[in-house]
């Protein structure tokens, strides 16, 4: 079974010509490299500045860094330290905070099921090289790393050494990870140094990068999941995922949907005319990407009502009211319709 909830498939940033021209990942990704350097011996301003980058990197989700850069970086890296596992090296110092919003949701995530399908939604506030999403089959939870463009070997150890360490975080202790799936070829060095990293199984040359779980272990309560939280801090990624790319017309549309859904007033008109344009051409503009309006309203609708539901402190006619709905019974139909449950039997559950 495949979840609804991953990076859709109009969410996918369009590239032209060479896709590695044209896509980012996060700056304070490199903020991780330049300490992994320092803690290696290797003064970090050196190889920066021989690779074209300004050492004077932020934690800004807006400051970002090519990804053709960042092969390139970290080739320079395996060339100084000589160390072709350095990708590895580089996970112990990514830190939630690395991911600014987003960081910080995940901490409040109520499962490790809810963190990875966040991960999925805001994927490409840390990267556009890949997409985010969760498949479960046989009582196995597969969080894959779907590429976009060509990422380099030590960015997929870096990736798959940090989800690991993210998700042992949030459980808050040991885990069992039945294995790890990488893209790229085993070094020449041997799995030795990935076997001990991950005490597990790890694959190579596979399509995608991914770990894998046991189901049950997915939908585990988190001691520290906190859902008025981790939905503060989903508005602040919704919003930076609009600026990120302010052509981007889904993003766009998602962001002032969640903005006007209080107000009562979210209408397609209201919409396009804080998109700067009229209905017709926001329709049109979202058909191009296989979506539309109404697509995009209830999708949000569905996710922020789960997350409200969460919160004891609200009320389900409070819930209505903040979703748009006119009435009760409107909103509990809709959630009929999207869950098969009320909303009182949904917050039960």
């Amino acid at each position: 079974m495949e979840f609804s909830t991953p990076t859709h498939p109009e969410d996918r940033p369009r590239y032209a010509g060479n896709p590695e021209a044209s896509t980012t990942v996060i700056a304070g990704y490199g903020i991780a490299i330049a300490n992994a350097l320092e803690y290696s011996g290797v003064d970090s301003r050196r190889i920066f500045h021989a690779v074209g980058i300004d050492e004077s990197l932020s934690n800004d989700p807006l400051h970002r860094l090519p990804v053709a850069t960042i092969s390139r970086l970290y080739q320079a890296c395996v060339d100084v330290t000589g160390n072709p596992y350095f990708g590895l090296s580089v996970s112990r110092f990514l830190h939630l905070s690395n991911l600014h919003a987003l960081g910080y949701g995940l901490m409040a995530s109520s499962t490790l099921l809810d963190a990875c399908n966040r991960l999925a939604r805001y994927m490409r506030l840390v990267s556009q090289t890949a997409c985010m999403l969760v498949k479960e089959s046989d009582g196995e939870s597969k969080l894959i790393a779907e590429p976009l463009a060509d990422p380099c070997p030590q960015t997929q150890d870096a990736w798959a050494a940090f989800l690991y360490r993210l998700m042992r975080l949030l459980y808050g202790g040991d885990i069992t990870l039945l294995r790890v799936e990488l893209a790229h070829s085993q070094p020449s060095g041997g799995d030795a140094p990935y076997v001990e990293h991950f005490g597990a199984p790890v694959l190579f040359e596979q399509k995608a990068v991914a770990l894998v779980f046991p189901s049950e272990l997915m939908r585990t309560p988190l001691s520290g999941a906190c859902p008025e939280l981790a939905q503060f801090n989903d508005n602040i990624a919704t919003g930076y995922l609009a600026k990120l790319d302010r052509n981007d017309v889904v993003a766009g549309t998602r962001a002032k949907i969640v903005e006007l859904l209080p107000s009562g007033q979210c209408t397609k008109n209201r919409v396009a005319e804080a998109l700067y344009m009229s209905p017709a051409t926001l329709q049109a503009r979202l058909t191009q990407r296989d979506t539309s309006f109404h697509d995009l309203l209830n999708e949000i609708r569905h996710d922020l009502a789960c997350s409200y539901l969460r919160q004891p402190a609200l009320s389900v006619t409070e819930i209505a009211y903040m979703l748009g709905f006119t009435d009760l019974s409107n909103f509990t139909r809709a959630f009929k319709r999207w869950t098969g449950k009320s909303p009182s039997e949904y917050r039960q559950a």
